[in-house]
């Protein structure tokens, strides 16, 4: 979005200094900075300040400062914290877009983002949060960074407690609220599940009555969330919901192939991506597009076509033939079950799964970890527990002995990688796949 430093000086309070100049884009990172980028130094363990000089050098048009002293000739907005700065940025041009589409919950929520952005990219000019920068920095910056001629975006929201969304909310102003799930995540900072499931209605109670609300039906916390609207409802799911899955097949790629029902026709579909889950989604983004206003065919023409954000249900070969499935982003209950099941339906000789830990589970971590050995075992999946003693299996420590731990990999063996993002998995799922192990 283009803003003047005059503009942000009026929307955030502060004072420019320096010659007038425009921005189109905003970062926070100053070893990402596009041409004609705003700099928001970040005061957190580190101090984005410290950065200025790193940010301009390598781009930035203008930054935003709390600092009153700064390298000779940067223009700048002095504010009295950046983040609120970068939060107020976000809200003024949240208005520039015609409809705003918030999703979240608990598993399922990126890779939502990204089929129902490719599924709206084919009839309107779409923008979407960038990998999982779903906070209170990634949302005002997912707004920024939208073009001038934005006619939709598809904007992720994640919570880390009570009132998180719907501060998210007040930026974003969702048109289109969507809930894919309510699991045990982050139960530690919540609290219970239905802690969770309170925290993720906050997107449908932000709603106006003319927005509408996308619901997994076959998750009974998330369905029950339609008595907090009086917005229009479409629920979506595996052969249940108004947008529903149905001749659901996988091929030896783990690509489903199924025809979506909808209240305005029926499609056939094979998706580009992996698992039978990622089914489930995109009839999700299938009632987004729909809702936004394209046609069932416009917006199957972009779920055909559509990836995923990294290190999601990305399927490799290596060269000695073995299959790794790395979905390491991020793990917790739910999404481990998803990924196992997915191994499973991979027709292979010798299964196994690489597991880190499930961060952020508070007093039922032990019983989800036994739980998910429990499934492993029944599904005659091999774990590998690395640095994750919860498990109760044979652990090892660090990548290396984990690769040691597989051993030479070939046809007929397939392996899966996940952990939450501090177990750094990718790394493993990276060696794998270039080693040809």
């Amino acid at each position: 979005m283009r803003l003047t430093t005059t503009e942000i000086a009026a929307v955030t309070g502060g004072d420019a200094v320096g010659d007038e100049v425009a921005v189109q884009c905003a970062t926070i990172d100053s070893r990402e900075v596009p041409d004609g980028a705003l700099f928001v130094p970040i005061v957190a363990e580190r101090d984005g300040h410290d950065f200025i000089e790193a940010a301009v050098a390598a781009g930035a048009t203008a930054v935003l400062t709390q600092r009153d002293r700064l390298p000779p000739g940067v223009t700048s907005v002095r504010v009295a914290d950046t983040a609120a700065a970068l939060t107020a940025l976000g809200s003024h041009v949240r208005d520039r877009i015609g409809q705003v589409v918030g999703v979240t919950g608990s598993v399922g929520k990126t890779s939502v983002k990204d089929l129902a952005a490719a599924a709206l990219a084919v009839r309107f000019r779409t923008a979407a949060s960038y990998r999982s920068f779903n906070n209170d920095l990634g949302v005002p910056l997912t707004l920024l960074n939208a073009a001038d001629d934005t006619e939709v975006a598809v904007i992720e929201m994640g919570a880390r407690g009570p009132g998180h969304i719907a501060r998210l909310c007040e930026v974003a102003r969702p048109d289109i609220a969507v809930v894919t799930a309510v699991a045990h995540a982050h139960t530690e900072l919540f609290g219970t599940i239905d802690d969770v499931a309170e925290a993720k209605a906050e997107l449908v109670l932000a709603l106006e009555a003319r927005g509408a609300a996308v619901l997994n039906h076959g998750d009974e916390r998330v369905r029950a969330m339609a008595r907090h609207t009086h917005a229009n409802i479409v629920t979506y799911g595996i052969e249940q919901g108004d947008v529903r899955v149905v001749d659901l097949t996988l091929d030896e790629h783990l690509r489903p192939s199924f025809r979506l029902d909808t209240p305005e026709g029926s499609v056939e579909l094979r998706l580009a991506v992996h698992g039978r889950h990622n089914a489930e989604n995109a009839a999700a983004a299938m009632a987004i597009a729909l809702l936004a206003g394209t046609s069932v065919a416009e917006a199957a023409e972009g779920l055909s076509e559509a990836q995923l954000s990294p290190f999601r249900m990305a399927l490799h070969r290596t060269s000695a033939g073995a299959v790794v499935v790395n979905d390491a982003y991020n793990a917790n209950p739910a999404s481990v079950r998803a990924a196992l099941l997915a191994l499973a339906d991979l027709d292979a000789d010798r299964r196994i799964a690489v597991l880190g830990v499930m961060a952020e589970l508070g007093a039922i971590a032990e019983d989800e970890h036994r739980a998910i050995a429990a499934l492993a075992a029944e599904l005659g999946i091999e774990v590998i527990a690395i640095d994750a003693p919860l498990y109760g299996v044979d652990e090892v420590a660090g990548i290396d002995a984990a690769l040691e731990a597989l051993g030479t990999l070939g046809p007929g063996d397939a392996v899966l990688v996940k952990g939450s993002r501090v177990a750094g998995l990718e790394r493993l799922a990276a060696r794998l796949v270039s080693s040809g192990a």
